[in-house]
């Protein structure tokens, strides 16, 4: 366990809850979040996809049974008029890339229940001003479309009134209802109250909305990308551990080479002499008499020195020096 000892030191304790973290988001957020995007439009496209070969049904089967799931896109008829006056229009649309109002309606049944009728797409001729927006044929209809999922409200965008038609930023049932002063009657999809999107050659229809491809889209992948980053962090903080206890092994193998003691040059030999008793003969050794006299002695010059310099001696870099440019301090 002593050998472990360094993943207390704060820079691996930041760097363990860090991969931590992100592992920990990976599979609990990151994955989940584009896997469960994938299994959404996967859905949406076998609704589709079963939509396309159905067989339309009247719009009263649907309101008959409140707690009808999954019949967004099934293809509805009604039959009923449109209400004088509860044109709305949606802002910020696009038709062929260019700007467009989307154009609602309230249509009333022949029960009296009123529904939300999406009458598609109109061109702004100049991206700004509203177009012409034809009235809703007068008189009886029978109207034919799809059912759509209310979008929801926008925060911070409020219904406003501008050239003398009520604008939304999205369709919203309950919005509209309130912003027309009329009960409408959400068709029952299994989650946020639905309305009507008109088809093509429809009665008040203008541009119908296009449908969706039929692409899963890269939610699978990068789901499955999250999930190898959630697995491959762990695995890259285990190899950096292993590659210091790695290291740390070298460095002591190699301690011992790397700090053996100079000896220091001694002048003579010291015993120590027990108390109490005579002290050892000291070996006497002959001094050299010199044979030049003093004055035969040659004076240093400026090309030759006086004294010898002392010479640099290049030292070894240890493990410990090594690992610390490494790691930019000194290791403990």
């Amino acid at each position: 366990m002593r050998r472990l000892t360094f993943l207390l030191r704060p820079s691996w304790a930041i760097l363990a809850v860090v991969v931590v973290a992100f592992a920990y988001l990976c599979f609990t957020v990151l994955a989940p979040w584009q896997l469960g995007k994938n299994i959404s439009t996967s859905h949406r496209n076998n609704l589709i996809a079963d939509s396309v070969n159905a067989a339309s049904v009247p719009v009263g089967q649907f309101l008959a049974d409140p707690k009808a799931k999954d019949t967004e896109w099934r293809q509805i008829t009604a039959t009923g008029n449109y209400v004088p006056g509860s044109t709305v229009l949606e802002r910020l649309q696009r038709l062929d890339d260019k700007p467009a109002y989307g154009v609602l309606a309230e249509f009333r049944l022949d029960d009296g229940r009123s529904l939300l009728v999406d009458r598609g797409l109109v061109g702004a001729p100049d991206g700004s001003h509203l177009p012409t927006i034809a009235d809703p044929p007068a008189g009886q209809q029978h109207i034919q479309g799809r059912v759509r999922k209310s979008e929801g409200v926008i925060p911070g965008k409020e219904p406003m009134t501008q050239d003398g038609f009520r604008q939304v930023y999205s369709i919203d049932t309950t919005q509209l209802a309130t912003l027309l002063d009329a009960p409408l009657t959400a068709i029952p999809t299994g989650g946020a109250g639905g309305y009507l999107q008109l088809s093509d050659n429809q009665p008040g229809v203008f541009t119908p909305q296009p449908l969706p491809q039929l692409d899963a889209g890269p939610y699978l992948s990068y789901g499955l990308q999250w999930i190898a980053f959630g697995v491959m962090a762990p695995l890259g903080l285990g190899y950096f551990v292993y590659a210091e206890i790695r290291e740390r092994r070298r460095e002591r193998a190699e301690a011992p080479k790397d700090s053996l003691p100079t000896p220091e040059p001694t002048t003579a030999a010291t015993t120590s002499t027990p108390r109490g008793a005579e002290p050892a003969a000291t070996a006497v050794l002959p001094v050299p008499t010199p044979t030049a006299a003093a004055d035969d002695v040659p004076e240093p010059t400026e090309s030759a020195p006086a004294a010898t310099e002392p010479v640099a001696v290049p030292q070894v870099r240890t493990n410990a020096q090594r690992l610390a440019d490494r790691y930019g301090g000194m290791r403990r």
